[in-house]
């Protein structure tokens, strides 16, 4: 049984949005899976790590764009949640790299992210992106 499945809950209707946002229901999936396993892939798991730091930048980078193209006026508090999750997720990766375990506490950011944030934060701003013609 999947982690987190992909569901409609999680669509804002905005393609690019909405891969991007299935590329982290995947990996956080991913996870689950290596850290089940009876002998998880320390490699994996830091791969899994860099993969998240990279997808919050490129992600981040092309959604904070879609606010300002399309004047989201809630730009700012977005950001500040986004920071939070590039934050976290350095500090992840960068305790990871120290050797400390990591896994579970990530699982736990990544599902609490996925459940607060796109759920309920990414969904607010859908209204405004699909009004001025985003969607």
């Amino acid at each position: 049984m999947t982690f987190m499945p992909w569901n409609d809950e999680f669509i804002l209707e905005i393609n690019e949005v909405d891969t991007q946002h299935h590329w982290l229901v995947d990996a956080t999936n991913k996870l689950h899976d290596e850290i089940s396993k009876d002998q998880p892939d320390n490699g994996v798991v830091g791969d899994i790590l860099a993969g998240l730091v990279e997808y919050a930048m490129n992600h981040f980078i092309m959604e904070e764009e879609m606010f300002q193209r399309f004047s989201y006026p809630e730009t700012a508090e977005h950001k500040q949640e986004h920071d939070a999750f590039n934050v976290k997720a350095m500090q992840l990766l960068d305790h990871y790299e120290q050797g400390q375990v990591v896994a579970q506490e990530a699982l736990e950011f990544l599902k609490n992210w996925l459940r607060h944030h796109i759920l309920e934060i990414d969904k607010a701003y859908v209204p405004h992106m699909k009004q001025q013609g985003a969607a």
